[in-house]
């Protein structure tokens, strides 16, 4: 059975375009008129997501922005995902990663292929600060390249007079995309949008910026018709029955500015196991009572002095660690677990030392994609997930890697997977919202300790 509702994926030609800002000025808008508007982000952003929720969450109406993603799950995932999420919403507004047709191996898991999953219309955001006609040949292009694919209408960015949205506009009807509007440059935007997702601090003010935005956008955009234009028949994907047996165990959950990229579907499966309980390695300086301690990344090196100033927590993590707890930390989460972190500048700041390495933040290169995780203990199974750092190992003493890692082209990759006691770390933000085996695998290797 198929709902009539709005639904659409808001792409580009490449990263860049604007996508991210006009997302959350639309999600805002909408959400301002009174809809309930629920943002989805294509592929493994955690920063996006985060930004979406609060865009999104309006007059008391919270929503949580999820991740879509063909390479990290089963088209019927995020089908189900796309159901479960969007079916009390009267809008659901997906945003695009990369180019429309970029995936991990030509355009497998790219915006394009989860918009033909989902059966939902693509609208174009063009930047075409030196562009004019030549925008009619573009957009025919990526409108006839996919037969599957619904190209619906195209919004214009960096368009500062309505003279030049006008050669815009006539390109766009001989392409067949219907024009719905344009954005002038903006240096209060422009500023807005470097800083965005890189100022993770709780003191910087998104939501003026997230108004702002949205402020910007209506004045020329064509709110209404957008809306009427991506008026579909959302087909109904079979849900998964969630499990409805909670489990006893207590898993606590390293939140704060330092530490907050979270696949939001891996702690709904982790809450199956039992009570989530959030603590700030930063601010707190006990442990809450736990069986499962999980650090995501962050942006640790960002506070590095306040977490390495936090003594009293960090030698709560290493005596937990060290006396057998359950322990599982990724990226960022794994640098405050290493000995030291030295940042860009040379400074070194002491780290928990529960394991013997030590990272920094100088003379390194980013490190980027999709990753395919093999235990050693988990045999046949394959753990998806994405590897995104510019830090690196430094040092490192005698430690074991207990898995074997490969790219999205099935090609080795030398990232390790570190394990000491019941503690596991690596530089990989993992997946498991649809296959449940590493939390399964984390906990039936709990070992009690008296902390």
């Amino acid at each position: 059975m198929a709902l009539t509702k709005t639904a659409f994926l808001l792409a580009a030609p490449s990263s860049g375009s604007g996508k991210t800002t006009l997302t959350l000025a639309l999600l805002r808008l909408f959400a301002e008129r009174g809809l309930t508007v629920q943002p989805f982000k294509c592929g493994p952003d955690y920063l996006d997501t985060r930004l979406h929720s609060l865009a999104a969450s309006w007059g008391g109406n919270l929503r949580t922005g999820i991740n879509l993603d063909t390479f990290m799950a089963s088209k019927e995932h995020v089908q189900e995902l796309f159901s479960r999420y969007s079916s009390d919403a009267d809008a659901s507004v997906v945003e695009g990663v990369m180019g429309l047709f970029d995936g991990a191996e030509k355009s497998e898991g790219s915006s394009a292929e989860i918009a033909s999953t989902l059966g939902i219309p693509v609208i174009m955001v063009v930047n075409a600060k030196s562009m004019a006609y030549s925008a009619a040949p573009l957009l025919y292009g990526f409108r006839t390249f996919n037969p599957r694919l619904n190209l619906a209408g195209v919004i214009f960015n960096q368009v500062n007079t309505h003279a030049h949205y006008r050669y815009l506009e006539a390109a766009a009807r001989d392409a067949g995309v219907e024009p719905l509007g344009y954005l002038p440059y903006s240096k209060t935007v422009a500023i807005s949008e470097r800083h965005l997702g890189l100022d993770s601090s709780s003191g910087y003010d998104r939501e003026s910026v997230i108004a702002a935005m949205a402020e910007h956008v209506k004045k020329t955009v064509d709110i209404e018709r957008l809306l009427e234009l991506t008026l579909v028949d959302v087909p109904h994907f079979n849900a998964v029955p969630l499990s409805k047996r909670k489990g006893d165990k207590v898993i606590a959950v390293a939140r704060d500015e330092a530490f907050n990229f979270i696949y939001h579907e891996n702690l709904d499966v982790l809450s199956e196991h039992g009570r989530i309980v959030f603590f700030s390695p930063m601010e707190d300086d006990r442990l809450p009572e736990a069986d499962m301690l999980y650090f995501a990344g962050g942006y640790p090196e960002l506070y590095a002095a306040q977490l390495s100033a936090n003594r009293a927590m960090r030698e709560e993590v290493t005596s937990y660690c060290r006396n057998g707890g359950v322990a599982y930390a990724e990226c960022g989460g794994m640098m405050y677990l290493g000995t030291a972190m030295t940042l860009k500048d040379g400074s070194v700041f002491q780290m928990c030392g529960v394991f013997d390495f030590d990272t920094t933040m100088q003379d390194s290169k980013l490190s980027l994609g999709y990753r395919k995780v093999f235990l050693d203990d988990l045999q046949g199974v394959e753990l998806p997930g994405h590897e995104f750092h510019y830090s690196r190992i430094k040092s490192e003493g005698a430690l074991k890697n207990i898995a074997e890692v490969k790219n999205a082209r099935g090609e080795s990759v030398a990232t390790p997977v570190y394990r000491t006691g019941n503690t596991i770390a690596s530089y990989i933000h993992l997946y498991w919202g649809e296959n449940r085996s590493f939390p399964q695998f984390l906990f039936k290797h709990l070992r009690h300790c008296s902390h």
